[in-house]
């Protein structure tokens, strides 16, 4: 069994939760994530069997797609709803107008720091592990792309709080918590995310995706290997290059403006190869076929 599982992940449940469950359900060791949901999130999660898992550091590489709800009034240690409060401010003089100016505020290409609730490791170590010990350690920011990002409800008042829905775009490496956490500071609030689904994940949609009992009662698509690269360029190989690249042969390049570092080699619409690029030759780096 090789190829790709578009699987809507449960509440409460780790990635890799999901992943040792399915070892057992599909009778195999190869299985991997692409792209880390937390415990209290939901939706879609890829998961690599077999060859795919493979290329599981390129199912990462195009975009996600996030519905989710910011609250305003208290932030929590971890962002989001599951931390102990850590700062209150009853929330008054807001509009729906400064909130979709405030979103509008954070799209394109902007810098995010690692919240200290994160797998992200600093001197060796998960930064949440240092989170656990009351420890805060200095992180270096990341950039990330936000190519969409909309208020998708009205505003709600709650007791000293007020509350909305949004949906993100964003790529890799984006965390929506602290996306909503800087929303919030933005608007002069303690605020944190509230609630989180991902609706699309590498090309996959929340709508074909299946549930683990589905899965555990064959009742799933098996995508294939290619699904795991939506976010590489793919270059169309004839017969005669598609040969020479399953023997480990170099091919020309194409002069393509396209053409960038690493790239999928595909003939017949079945993905051959990841290709890496040297001087003005292809040299394939994973064949897959």
């Amino acid at each position: 069994m090789n190829g790709i599982i578009n699987v809507n992940k449960p509440a409460g449940w780790t990635s890799m939760d999901v992943c040792a469950k399915l070892r057992g359900i599909l009778k195999t060791k190869k299985v991997g994530h692409g792209g880390t949901l937390d415990p209290a999130v939901t939706g879609v999660l890829p998961v690599a069997v077999g060859k795919a898992t493979r290329l599981l550091e390129y199912m990462d590489t195009g975009g996600k797609i996030y519905e989710g709800e910011i609250t305003l009034g208290f932030s929590t240690e971890t962002e989001d709803a599951q931390g102990a409060v850590i700062d209150v401010t009853p929330v008054f003089g807001i509009s729906e107008e400064k909130i979709d100016a405030a979103l509008a505020q954070f799209l394109g290409v902007i810098s995010q720091i690692p919240p200290m609730y994160s797998a992200v490791k600093v001197n060796g170590r998960r930064l949440y592990e240092y989170a656990r010990q009351g420890l805060t350690i200095e992180r270096a920011a990341r950039s990330v792309e936000i190519t969409d990002f909309a208020r998708t409800s009205d505003l709600i008042f709650v007791e000293n709080c007020a509350k909305f829905s949004f949906r993100v775009a964003c790529s890799k490496g984006t965390y929506v918590r602290t996306l909503a956490v800087d929303v919030a500071k933005n608007l002069g609030f303690a605020g944190h995310m509230s609630q989180l689904t991902r609706t699309m994940a590498n090309g996959l949609f929340l709508e074909d995706a299946h549930t683990l009992d589905e899965i555990a009662d064959g009742k799933f698509t098996l995508q294939p290997l290619i699904t795991a690269v939506s976010g590489l360029v793919k270059r169309e190989l004839s017969a005669d290059e598609a040969r020479d690249v399953c023997q480990g042969k170099f091919i020309a390049a194409d002069g393509s403006e396209h053409e960038g570092a690493i790239i999928a080699g595909v003939c017949a619409g079945e993905l051959i190869a990841i290709l890496e690029k040297r001087d003005s030759f292809y040299k394939p780096k994973k064949v897959v076929k």
